[in-house]
């Protein structure tokens, strides 16, 4: 060893046998930490097994409150987008910059419209079946779900 270097043999050495690893028992961790067990526990059956009907509702609304906000901001911005871009196509069009065949753009909306109208049908059992699981889940958590509702109006309104 060079001096001033005052490592030990074996220690940081990636090629030493004897380095010392803590092993984790996430079972046992979470029997001592209560929310992590309350949370990530064995009990998966519906939520009102496991909360009161006061926390149920204030994860609802909480939960729900962020994603009416959310949805409220990015709905915001995508009007704006959207119509703004409808404005500046028609100001285009007005001012002789850009020629819109009209005739051509009934043409393909409806053809999309006929194409989506099959992918709809065709996709019909995948959506009925999330559908069925979605209204599942809202009556066994019906009290965490009116929460999220009324949350997600409150933040649709702020």
């Amino acid at each position: 060893m060079a001096t001033g270097d005052h490592r030990e043999a074996g220690q940081d050495d990636p090629e030493s046998e004897d380095e010392v690893y803590e092993v984790v028992d996430l079972t046992e961790y979470a029997r001592r930490h209560q929310w992590w067990s309350r949370v990530f526990g064995n009990n998966s059956g519906p939520i009102a097994e496991k909360y009161s009907v006061a926390t149920q509702i204030m994860m609802g609304g909480v939960t729900g409150w962020c994603a009416g906000y959310v949805f409220q901001r990015i709905g915001k911005i995508a009007a704006t987008a959207i119509g703004g871009g409808f404005l500046l196509l028609q100001i285009a069009n007005h001012s002789g910059y850009v020629q819109v065949d009209w005739k051509k753009v009934e043409k393909d909306v409806n053809k999309a419209k006929k194409h989506l109208k099959k992918k709809a049908n065709k996709a019909a059992p995948e959506i009925n079946t999330f559908i069925e699981e979605a209204t599942d889940f809202i009556k066994r958590n019906i009290v965490l779900s009116s929460g999220f509702v009324g949350g997600f109006f409150l933040g649709l309104a702020s």
